[in-house]
């Protein structure tokens, strides 16, 4: 069934003076992403007709970070309340007979906690509340004898029994579009900080005899805004805590649940174990019956099924295929593709090459624009010298190839199958088939040779 047209307005303007940052506060980073992409995200899943942001303070950085085409962007300098907002927002509205109000710094609401509110909302306001411990900083929710809701009053100007009541206005609510220009003309900024607030449209909705819904959330961490680096970092915690348990329910197997960081999306197969104090940046997929070890941190990484990655290893960009071992203090840069079966063991780092089946480098190994084949073995100490100051060039290393420690690859340079590399060789030139290749320098022995002293000693 068709869902009922929306306008959504995400009022955004807030400067954030206890963040101490000259970043406006809606683009401090939730997740891995800005507060106002959670919060575009979640209207969008609501299929909004049209979704407004309100901004202010710091410039254009805020239409700059979020632009897409689904979005309009509306400018409020001054900021003069969250009534002046709304009613900045009017005309980018359709006649969508709902418009939903969000808030860019309350990141974690959820589009099945808003649905209701919008349904809700059909010929009438209905606004959101929650029960919180400590309620200071919010608005309180008037309720007559009856239980319907009668008023808000926001706590500059509440009285002393009335900053006791528990049940607070998240701010989020659901009007109608139509009635939304006149509410917003006799709004007045006659309050304790002479502004023009929203929620006194619950006050004139009364006044004209139109029904206003109060539903109270029963998690009130997704209305949660964010004020200060502590705030942000309380909700961290509890988004990151709510994926991993959903992680959890999937059956991934999570050494521990509050030392895991998914900034971006993690997609898990079957049966995965995930060790303490990794970070999933990005795009993360992880195969069935993988393996991440601990204190890795995995960004833009597809990993195969039956894949093993040790402890502090850093990949980003990259693909590894089926029954690999890496690690640990492996790096992947950008561009690296593994194929089945390859090892890459400690302080081996690979970047924008292509490595085939069977292939391993087990220590202290650079592979650089490198197209590897099957079964390749590097020695401890391979260098591939893909940059000569100015660009970088590629190298070709054919299938079976034994490459010894200490070797150097100058690039542009191709390994022809089959062929060994005895260590301590510099290859400049190109390595037929199934040939031994040496270059070192004769060993030479001086009897007799005292090593230098210390002056004074």
């Amino acid at each position: 069934m068709a869902r009922m047209p929306l306008n959504v307005v995400i009022l955004a303007a807030g400067q954030g003076k206890r963040m101490n940052s000259d970043r406006p506060k809606v683009l401090h980073t939730l997740a891995g992403r800005p507060l106002l992409a959670h919060v575009i995200d979640c209207a969008r899943a609501l299929d909004a007709t049209r979704i407004c942001v309100v901004y202010g303070h710091g410039g254009e950085q805020v239409p700059q970070a979020m632009a897409g085409g689904d979005l309009a962007f509306v400018l409020q300098e001054p900021q003069l309340g969250t009534g002046h907002a709304l009613s900045l927002a009017l005309p980018c509205l359709s006649d969508a007979p709902v418009t939903l109000v969000l808030y860019g710094d309350v990141p974690l609401v959820r589009p099945d906690t808003l649905r209701p509110l919008i349904a809700a909302a059909d010929n009438g306001v209905a606004v959101l509340t929650a029960e919180l411990n400590d309620a200071s900083g919010y608005g309180r929710i008037m309720r007559s004898a009856q239980g319907t809701l009668s008023g808000i009053v926001e706590e500059r100007d509440a009285s002393v029994e009335q900053r006791a009541i528990t049940e607070v206005n998240t701010g989020l609510m659901a009007l109608p579009t139509r009635r939304l220009a006149g509410w917003m003309k006799r709004l007045t900024n006659d309050n304790a900080q002479q502004e023009y607030y929203l929620p006194d449209v619950v006050k004139l909705a009364l006044q004209d005899k139109v029904r206003v819904t109060a539903l109270k959330t029963a998690e009130s961490s997704q209305i949660l805004g964010v004020n200060s680096r502590g705030d942000l970092a309380q909700l961290e915690r509890i988004y990151q805590r709510q994926y991993a348990e959903q992680l959890l329910e999937q059956g991934v197997g999570i050494a521990d649940p509050v030392r895991i960081d998914v900034r971006g999306s993690l997609t898990c197969g079957r049966d995965v174990w995930i060790d303490v104090n990794c970070v999933f940046e990005g795009t993360v997929t992880l195969g069935d019956r993988s393996i991440v070890g601990p204190n890795c941190v995995l960004r833009n990484v597809s990993v195969g099924a039956d894949t093993r990655v040790e402890a502090l290893c850093y990949m980003e960009d990259s693909a590894i295929g089926e029954r690999c071992n890496i690690g640990p203090f492996a790096r992947l840069r950008p561009g690296a593709h593994l194929a089945e079966r390859v090892h890459l063991g400690n302080f081996v780092e690979v970047k924008a090459s292509d490595v085939g089946a069977g292939t391993k480098a087990n220590h202290l190994t650079y592979i650089g624009d490198t197209t590897v084949g099957e079964n390749v073995n590097f020695g401890a100490g391979t260098i591939v010298c893909n940059y000569d100051g100015g660009n970088k060039h590629r190298t070709i290393i054919e299938d079976d190839v034994f490459i010894g420690s200490d070797t150097q690859l100058v690039a542009p340079v191709t390994v022809r199958k089959g062929a060994t590399i005895g260590a301590g060789t510099t290859i400049t030139r190109e390595v037929p088939p199934g040939v031994l290749a040496l270059s070192r320098v004769s060993q030479t022995i001086i009897e007799g040779w005292q090593r230098p002293k210390k002056k004074g000693s």
